[in-house]
């Protein structure tokens, strides 16, 4: 229904309320029933078992799946079951996370419950918003967050900050009087809706409309039935399953071939190619990248960083474009005087506390105690003042009780300014505040070096100049005056006594300062190859003097050019422009659709409802912890414990540290496992002699388990390397960059075992044992060779990776030198075969860091 076109009677009349008793005991039962509490409800819940399904929703997982069954019928049950666990592992570890975000983002909504004062049955109770129904009559007052969708039936200087639903950063003054014309949300200034802050004014309004009715709910609703964008590291991790998948079968096939074209029997031939393919798939991928992206979860959770989502984490370090709030998240969130302009002076040194107390005698600001700490409740703006008053050593309380009020004449947005009336002794001052054109225009006089001078045309023009010098530097600027009113007594001091012929005192220039560290993290986006876009809905002033500070470079364009340009030419030129002000949710969706067409990687911050639709089609959503509404956090990948543009810097750094990890261990698996393959092929078409087989089933399986276990897990626990964010963000394959060192050391470690093989030909067993023993020890050596494409000696320690090995070798010996030998057909092995073993190990180990020196000094 169209509220705002009723009158208030017509509103009260059609809610069954009443104006002066509110609603009573019985017709509140009723409505609960008829319309529920004043929640707003999920469509879809966290569903154990469909989390914990999803999480085998990947094409490496079936494989691996396939793998452990015919591990499990060619007997090697303890490889089934070790792939069994891994899988186990991988989805335990997905189903957890996203459990334990889902959780905490629960008691974080839970932390958040609020409570309202309502009228009923002519007295005034403070009841929690939920049991709100409509009808109720709230009563609004400074600091309040509005519980419902309410009609405005009154209304004492009441400005309302609606920015989470319309994005509009200056506060919304609100009237009682009915519109004339049908107009959007945002334009309806008799109505107040679910969500919104009061910053200043007080009133009442009655409840139209509560729960997933109100306009939060329905966007609510809305936004929950689009599904999210598929995670590009999910969908990266499945195309290289898939080709990994099909060059392991075609390479089965043409094993199986082979073997029984030289003589071995079918059924033997199958078991070579399916446990040759079973080491070769990179089964440990999902448990190394799960406990990678998990163990930067933790990280980035003590941070300040909670992740909804795994994969979430490692999208996060490949990102090429955040786009970014202003208000609260580059910025404090909160307003700070920067500069002042009184007594003739800009900035003085002295003379300046009359221009303070003015500032907190014109101001409904209120400073409240808890528990021994201090915590302000009003408007932005006016907070500023008195802190900035408090910091000249002028105390709010002090001058409040000196000064007691008499009278007050509150803002409105024909006037533009607000004044109070306070006894001084005897006699009365009015003391003003408001938009300096309009102070300026009201003054008679003006302070200048303590002397109060004649105010003439000229100096007007000056006063405005002065004003739009600090405005054009991205200040929000108030002037402030005053008027002793003499010892006039009585209620008929007027509007037009109190603020004119006023003595202009000067201005307070203010701005939403930048947070700490965020400059620096901007300079790490932009080394790290990342665009930094700033989305506000400030002006353009403000949003390029903030843009400045903090080191953001490149054109802006507020909302007025952006309407003009195509969405060709903004394709075109995007990559010119890093802050976009005055813009709207759609503003903000059309930018996102603008930059996915050019491929990018796109994150995107929020905290309003109005930025869900945003927030769900970016490839990760970043929503607010603080000032993030519900239904932000829920459409969001990602929240922000403390609104902080730095903590998405840390995560990025996290982020790219799990896919570095990721590709060491694809490196080091790929690089070993494939060299099996190519010696069984090798020897078949040397040799084609099938009781040369140069590996069994189960030593292929051996040394797929002892090495591709605990060594390439313990590489998801690499530290964070030096230079994590002086690269470009990856848009290529997990293989790229890494294919020349698999080659490169899988034809190493085929050099060795070939030749082993060939030395020592004459005793199979001992060959094969040889052989083995050389591919589990080079890996051991390999695994450092693959902790970075820098010399190893010049790499962070891993605690994981020394425990690691140890426990791999002292496995392999235990085999190797107890009666379990014979399970895998092993003999034991003499000094001499280990000094040929070990010494081959050592210089392919040092060839590796040698070829690893030479690449880095050509391309370097």
């Amino acid at each position: 229904m169209d509220w705002h076109l009723l009158s208030e009677n017509e509103v009260i009349e059609k809610l069954g309320s009443d104006k002066e008793k509110g609603l009573d005991r019985g017709k509140v039962r009723k409505r609960l029933q008829e319309f529920g509490n004043n929640r707003l409800k999920k469509v879809s819940h966290f569903n154990a078992l469909k989390v914990f399904l999803e999480q085998f929703k990947s094409f490496l997982i079936i494989i691996l799946i396939l793998a452990a069954v015919f591990s499990f019928f060619i007997e090697s049950k303890i490889d089934s079951v070790v792939i069994f666990a891994i899988i186990i592992l991988n989805a335990g570890l997905g189903f957890f996370q996203e459990y334990k975000a889902s959780k905490a983002i629960e008691d974080l909504n839970k932390m958040m419950v609020l409570k309202s004062k309502i009228l009923r049955e002519g007295r005034i109770f403070e009841i929690n918003s939920e049991d709100v129904v409509p009808g109720d009559i709230l009563i609004l007052g400074e600091g309040d967050k509005v519980c419902a969708d309410a009609r405005v039936i009154k209304s004492n200087g009441l400005n309302i900050d609606e920015s989470i639903l319309t994005g509009e950063s200056i506060a919304q003054e609100k009237i009682s009087e009915k519109l004339d014309s049908s107009v959007l949300v945002a334009d309806r200034i008799n109505m107040i809706y679910q969500g919104t802050v009061i910053v200043s004014g007080s009133g009442r309004a009655v409840v139209v409309d509560t729960g997933m009715k109100t306009e939060l709910g329905k966007i609510s609703e809305l936004v929950q039935e689009i599904e999210p964008e598929k995670n590009p590291f999910k969908d990266k991790l499945d195309r290289f399953a898939k080709k990994v998948g099909i060059f392991i079968l075609i390479l089965s096939a043409l094993i199986v071939i082979l073997l029984v074209l030289n003589g071995i029997d079918t059924f033997n031939s199958f078991l070579v190619a399916i446990s040759l393919a079973v080491s070769a798939i990179p089964e440990g991928l999902p448990a190394v990248v799960s406990l990678g992206l998990a163990l930067a979860t933790r990280r980035m959770a003590g941070k300040n960083v909670l992740i909804r989502k795994l994969p979430a984490s490692e999208t996060l370090g490949r990102v090429t474009v955040i786009c970014v709030d202003k208000t609260g998240t580059l910025t404090e969130g909160k307003m700070e005087v920067s500069s002042i302009y009184t007594n003739g002076k800009i900035n003085p040194a002295k003379e300046k506390d009359m221009l303070f107390k003015i500032g907190v005698l014109c101001n409904k600001a209120r400073i409240e105690k808890e528990e021994n700490e201090e915590y302000f409740i009003g408007d932005p703006t006016e907070i500023a003042l008195i802190i900035s008053a408090k910091n000249n050593f002028i105390d709010k309380k002090e001058m409040a009780e000196k000064y007691p009020k008499f009278k007050e004449f509150v803002f409105t947005s024909e006037r533009k300014m607000m004044s109070i009336v306070r006894r001084d002794g005897r006699k009365l001052v009015s003391y003003v505040k408001g938009a300096p054109e309009k102070i300026i225009e009201r003054c008679s006089y003006e302070i200048v070096e303590g002397r109060k001078i004649k105010l003439m045309d000229k100096d007007r023009e000056r006063l405005l100049g002065i004003y739009e010098k600090m405005a054009g530097e991205g200040l929000r600027v108030l002037g402030f005056a005053y008027k002793d009113l003499g010892y006039e007594i009585g209620e008929g001091i007027t509007e037009k006594v109190a603020e004119h012929g006023l003595v202009f005192v000067g201005f307070q220039g203010m701005i939403d300062p930048p947070r700490k560290n965020v400059k620096n993290a901007v300079e790490l986006c932009e080394q790290a190859g990342i665009k930094v876009i700033m989305l506000t809905g400030d002006s353009k002033l403000t949003a390029d003097a903030v843009a400045k500070e903090i080191g953001l470079k490149g054109n802006s364009v507020d909302v007025s050019s952006l309407e003009g340009i195509s969405d060709k030419e903004l394709i075109e030129n995007i990559k010119y422009i890093s802050v976009f002000s005055r813009i709207s949710p759609q503003d903000k969706l059309r930018i996102i659709n603008i930059l996915k067409q050019k491929n990018e990687i796109v994150a995107m911050t929020g905290d309003g409802v109005n930025d869900a639709l945003a927030l769900k089609r970016a490839d990760i959503g970043i929503a607010m912890g603080i000032r993030g509404t519900e239904v932000a956090r829920d459409s969001s990948d990602i929240v922000l414990a403390d609104d902080n543009f730095s903590s998405i810097v840390e995560g990025v750094k996290e982020g790219r540290t799990i896919y570095d990890n990721s590709k060491k261990f694809i490196k080091f698996l790929l690089s070993s496992n494939f060299s099996e393959v190519a010696l069984v092929l090798l020897v078949m078409l040397i040799w084609r002699n099938p009781e040369l087989l140069p590996l069994l089933p189960l030593q292929i399986l051996w040394i797929n388990l002892v090495t591709d276990s605990l060594p390439a897990l313990a590489l998801s626990a690499e530290p964070m390397e030096d230079d994590v964010m002086k690269r470009k963000p990856s848009h290529s394959g997990i293989l790229n960059g890494i294919k020349g060192f698999i080659i490169f050391a899988g034809l190493l470690i085929l050099l060795g075992e070939i030749l082993f093989f060939y030395y020592n030909i004459d005793n199979v067993e001992k060959a094969r044992t040889i052989v083995v023993t050389t591919s589990v020890i080079f890996q051991m050596f390999l695994v450092f060779n693959c902790k970075s494409d820098k010399l190893v000696f010049k790499t962070k320690s891993n605690k994981y990776l020394f425990y690691a090995v140890g426990i791999s070798i002292a496995a392999h010996l235990i085999v190797l030198y107890t009666p379990l030998n014979s399970l895998f057909y092993f003999v034991p092995l003499g000094f001499i075969e280990w000094i040929g073993i070990i010494g081959f190990c050592i210089a392919g180990f040092l060839v590796i860091e040698g070829w690893k020196y030479y690449l880095d000094k050509k391309y370097f």
